[in-house]
């Protein structure tokens, strides 16, 4: 989780933006992950996808995706309106999410972003509600519910090799793509 808030940190203040991310740690060593685009429904479930795929290739032992998002908290006593999208509300809150999770447990920190009057990153803000017990989505439950096979891994890897994610490029060595 240190380390994916040092990235958001980092993005933000370089780029002005969050690039989405998985990080990841594996028995081999980290494993990054940035998809191309989060332009529609599509993109978005194909990286959930990709990272759930990265996750059982990998043995991975602990992920976190980064994700910058709109918000709707609901006050005390009020429901949210599932019909109503966070982008669309008008007391949305821009955050970063950062969704952590090692096998059975999950853990998610959210950033507000607090931005100058001019629109560039100030800093982040402290989140002002108590933790959150469970997410679910798109985003979510990265693990498989029981340790993969060794063929189920073979299986995964082949199938991120079709997709054009090679290990070279999850390590971070950029001669490889």
């Amino acid at each position: 989780m240190t380390r994916a808030e040092g990235y958001a940190d980092f993005s933000m203040r370089q780029i002005g933006r969050v690039p989405p991310a998985l990080l990841a740690k594996s028995p081999d060593g980290l494993l990054q992950f940035t998809p191309n685009s989060l332009a529609d429904e599509r993109a978005k479930n194909h990286f959930a996808n990709t990272a759930r795929l990265i996750c059982v290739a990998y043995s991975v032992t602990a992920a976190v995706l980064v994700v910058e998002s709109w918000m709707k908290i609901a006050k005390p006593g009020e429901s949210i309106d599932p019909t109503e999208p966070p982008s669309e509300a008008f007391d949305r809150q821009e955050v970063v999410a950062l969704m952590g999770e090692v096998r059975g447990q999950q853990r998610q920190k959210f950033l507000p972003i607090i931005r100058t009057d001019a629109g560039g990153f100030f800093g982040f803000g402290d989140f002002e509600v108590p933790e959150v017990d469970e997410i679910q989505g798109r985003f979510a439950q990265l693990f498989p519910p029981k340790q993969p096979s060794g063929d189920a891994r073979q299986l995964a890897r082949t199938m991120l090799k079709v997709m054009g994610v090679i290990e070279q490029s999850l390590r971070g060595d950029w001669q490889g793509n």
